[in-house]
Formats: structure tokens, C-alpha cells, sequence
């Protein structure tokens, strides 16, 4: 199963105080926009996501169709295969996506320590 390129969706409480911490390390910005409360920050093939005000806690993101640059695949596994095989192996999902669509859509589940996974298929 491919889950497509990853990245951490940081719940920030200071989207400049977090986009300034993380320039020191060496992410810069690469897509978001600051008026709407986000930021995509890259440093090499590291991806991370500001959020302000958009969730509570930190997701780990997977992004089916996109290599790391976000840049569309030609292939790919879609989000509804991955969903019917977490299904099939009996993992218990938070949101699915509509099997009766194409196209964007997303899924989430919940690993056994709370942490959020969000499946977030954009192509």
C-alpha cells in the first residue's frame, strides 16, 4: 500500500513564532498563505505544515497522487483502495471517503496512542 508523500500538520497556537522557530532550522515556505492561518514550510525532502487555529492536536499527513514537491503522479494508489484495504486488515477509520466518487477525498484514523492520520488525497 502507498500512501503517497508525508508531512506533520503542526496545530500552532503563533503562525509567525512557529514560522520564525522553523526558519532558524532551515524550513522555508513553499506554498499556504498566512492570511488564511497556514503555512507549508520545507527544509530538503522534510515537509511540515503550520496550522493556526484549524485543528487541536498534530496529524500525520500522507498525500496519495503527490510526490514530495506536491507535485501530481501519474500513478498512484487512490484513497478509497487504501481505505478498502485498511478495512480489509480491520483498522477502524474515523472519516472515509465516499467510495461512490473519484477524485479528491480524504480518510482518517486514529493510531493506539491518539494520534491522528489523515489521508488526504488532492488529484
Amino acid at each position: 500500500m502507498e500512501l503517497g508523500a508525508f508531512s506533520v500538520s503542526l496545530a500552532v497556537k503563533d503562525l509567525q513564532a512557529s514560522k520564525t522557530f522553523y526558519g532558524q532550522l532551515g524550513f522555508e515556505p513553499v506554498a499556504g498563505d498566512e492570511a488564511q492561518n497556514y503555512l507549508i514550510l520545507r527544509n530538503g525532502t522534510t515537509t511540515i505544515g503550520l496550522f493556526q487555529g484549524m485543528f487541536e492536536q498534530n496529524i500525520l499527513t500522507f498525500n496519495p497522487g503527490w510526490d514530495a514537491n506536491a507535485q501530481p503522479l501519474d500513478s498512484f494508489t487512490d484513497v478509497r483502495e487504501i481505505q478498502r484495504e485498511l478495512k480489509s486488515n480491520g483498522v477502524n477509520l474515523d472519516t472515509e471517503a465516499d467510495e461512490s466518487t473519484t477524485g479528491p477525498a480524504s480518510i482518517v484514523l486514529v493510531d493506539p496512542d491518539g494520534n491522528p492520520i489523515l489521508i488526504d488525497q488532492h488529484v
